[in-house]
Order: C-alpha cells, then sequence, then structure tokens
C-alpha cells in the first residue's frame, strides 16, 4: 500500500479522493466537525501537489440525507470549494474545468445511489471515470464493501490518504504492544466484540469491559441485570474466569420512572437496566492505568444515546490527565472529547467506530487490502 506522499507530481491530474464527511447534523448544521477537520490534510496537500481534487463521502443512510450541511459549514470556515448534486460524467467534468486555484469539488451524498452500497460495478466505474487517481482517506467506512471503497480501486491506481496513514499507524500498536497494556471495550453487541475480547484476553495485561457488553458478561455470572439490554450470545467461560478482566464495583441503574441510583451490581431491581459504569470503578482503574505503558479504548461504557455519558466522561478525564500513551476510537466516545476539548490530551483519537473495532480484531480492512 503506498501513501499519497509518496506520489510525485499531480499537475494536470484529477484525484478521486473517498473521505468520511458522515457527521452528526442538527436543525441544518454540523454538530461536531471532527472528521471533516481531519479530512481536509489529504484535500489540502493533493491541491498543492497542484491535482484536481473531487471528494466524494456518504452522510447517513437515505436519500434525504445531505452532504450540504457539510458544504455550508466548510463555506463558514473560508474552505474553498464547489458543491455538485450530480453523478453525471459531463456535470462533473465541466464543474472540474470551472474550478479557481485552490477550489475542490464536493459531490453528493454517494448513498443516493443504491450502487454504492451494493458494490455496483457500473456505479464504480462512474466514480473512476472521474479522475485519473484514486486516494482512500476514509478508514472509518473502510471495513465495508462498497463501490468507493473497494470497487474503485480495481479501476485506478489508488493510494492511501494521509488520515487513513495515521489511522494504520497508531492502531497497529495495539498489535505488537508495549507492555503493561490495558485494552477498554464498550458498546454493545457482545456477539461482534467476542473476536476483540478474545484477541486481547490472550495480548493486555489487564481488560476492562463495559457498555452493554458487560450486561452479559453479569448475566452470565448469575448477577441480577433487571431489564438491562443483553443479546442471546453465552459469555464464553475464558472470559468470564478470566483474571485479566478487571472487576465491576458499581454501576448505575434506570427504572420505569426515569429513577436513577448509583448501585452494586448485586443490587440491581427486576425493574432496574444498567446504563452506565458507577464512579468508583473509574476511580479504582487509577493505580493501574497510571503503570501502564499502552492503553487502548475503543466504545462508550454507558448508554449515551439516552444521555448516560457520566462514566465515559470520567474514565476520559482520569485518561488525560496521565502520561501514559492512550490511543481512542468509537463514534460517540469521539464526540464526547470533542465536546470536551480533550483530543490534544490523547496519543491518537480514530475517526473510526466499527472500522475501529474491525482492524483492532483482523489487523486490517477490506479497504485497506483493495489498495495493496
Amino acid at each position: 500500500m503506498k501513501s499519497i506522499r509518496q506520489i510525485g507530481s499531480l499537475k494536470n491530474k484529477t484525484v478521486l479522493v473517498r473521505s468520511d464527511l458522515n457527521v452528526p447534523i442538527d436543525q441544518g448544521k454540523v454538530r461536531d466537525s471532527f472528521r471533516i477537520d481531519k479530512a481536509l490534510a489529504t484535500i489540502s496537500f493533493l491541491i498543492k501537489k497542484g491535482a484536481k481534487v473531487v471528494v466524494v463521502s456518504h452522510i447517513g443512510e437515505g436519500k434525504k440525507d445531505t452532504l450540504l450541511p457539510v458544504f455550508f459549514h466548510l463555506k463558514k470556515k473560508k474552505v474553498s470549494c464547489v458543491f455538485l448534486d450530480s453523478y453525471k460524467k459531463e456535470s462533473v467534468d465541466k464543474a472540474l474545468g470551472e474550478l479557481k486555484k485552490g477550489e475542490f469539488l464536493l459531490l453528493e451524498n454517494l448513498r443516493h445511489d443504491i450502487g454504492e452500497k451494493d458494490n455496483d460495478e457500473m456505479f464504480a466505474k462512474t466514480l473512476a471515470s472521474f479522475a485519473d487517481i484514486f486516494v482512500n482517506d476514509a478508514f472509518s467506512v473502510s471495513h465495508r464493501e462498497h463501490a468507493s471503497i473497494v470497487g474503485v480501486p480495481k479501476l485506478l491506481h489508488s493510494y492511501a490518504g494521509l488520515q487513513m496513514m495515521e489511522e494504520i499507524k497508531n492502531l497497529s500498536l495495539a498489535l505488537k504492544p508495549a507492555h503493561p497494556f490495558v485494552f477498554i471495550l464498550g458498546g454493545a453487541k457482545i456477539s461482534t466484540k467476542l473476536p476483540l475480547i478474545t484477541r486481547y484476553l490472550k495480548s493486555a495485561d489487564e481488560v476492562f469491559v463495559g457498555g452493554a457488553i458487560l450486561n452479559n458478561v453479569l448475566r452470565d455470572k448469575k448477577l441480577p441485570i433487571g431489564e438491562s439490554l443483553v443479546d442471546d450470545t453465552e459469555t464464553p467461560r475464558a472470559i468470564l474466569n478470566s483474571p485479566k478482566i478487571l472487576p465491576v464495583l458499581d454501576v448505575v441503574t434506570e427504572n420505569h420512572k426515569g429513577v436513577s441510583r448509583t448501585i452494586m451490581p448485586f443490587e440491581v431491581n427486576d425493574d432496574e437496566r444498567i446504563v452506565d459504569i458507577g464512579p468508583e470503578t473509574i476511580a479504582s482503574f487509577k493505580p493501574i492505568f497510571s503503570k501502564a505503558k499502552l492503553i487502548v479504548w475503543n466504545g462508550p461504557l454507558g448508554n449515551y444515546e439516552k444521555g448516560y455519558d457520566k462514566g465515559t466522561v470520567l474514565l476520559l478525564k482520569l485518561l488525560a490527565s496521565l502520561k501514559t500513551k492512550t490511543i481512542l476510537g468509537g463514534g460517540d466516545t469521539v464526540a464526547l472529547v470533542s465536546k470536551l476539548k480533550l483530543e490534544k490530551k490523547f496519543t491518537f483519537v480514530s475517526t473510526g467506530g466499527g472500522a475501529t473495532s474491525d482492524f483492532l480484531a483482523h489487523g486490517t480492512l477490506p479497504g485497506i487490502k483493495a489498495l495493496k
């Protein structure tokens, strides 16, 4: 796999860049620009090299989702770009011909065409027809076998963007870690996270499991979980009995009336559900984490969508206070990092959610393989 730093002159060349501009939108405005900010480095690099740049991305899932709020955000930030709601070659060629120095062309949401998610060969050929060179800078979507991720690289000379290279370099630290090494995993669906837990129980010195995944673990340890979110997957004995799994001292619960309380794990009532990790558990980590040489964390510890983020916030603040090399991933976790303005306190903050999990589990992604 080659980086865009290995490209020579790009004068009179057009480059198709697959970015990830899939950011949260609230009332037509960008709520968190983290992914946009990360994408601009590659775009600026290519423009300075003399290339004409066409940027493609998805946002949301349906045809109602549009990249227009991203375009308006860029314009507000004085970024020179032109927006085009068309994938017709003649329209794209015309817009490219009219670009002024320093401008790039941003096309509308890729997922408006069903060929994107279907990895349709004809749609990939349409995208490839716009350019001479392809650059994948969308690490956070590279676990998907979509046309713009794995289809286009078959048709054009392809390179990894700057953010893609940063993601691979930093997340690879977890694959051959310095010790002591702590691995933290949150989020939901233990069934999809078992490869991660299994892998890092072998390589990490300490592992902490939070989020809805913890509910499965507590259930299979015969502790009461009330109406907590779980899936049907049974937690393997190797996980339940592992001395590497850090204990949970307290949890936050909520009942039918919306009343929450912080209690010990064995005190959960039948009408309650576990929604977050308690403060005593987070506080117990400090002496362990202070000695670590590497900490990798993916996924929130509580029900973030319902507003239960205190456990995640407490852990972020704890990690930010340490001098330990720390790598974070998971979309909701990253949103809180941005909100708290803590990004510079960590070694690396990944743009990925599912992609970060998959890379940590397998050491590669379909979008990375496609560039080789």
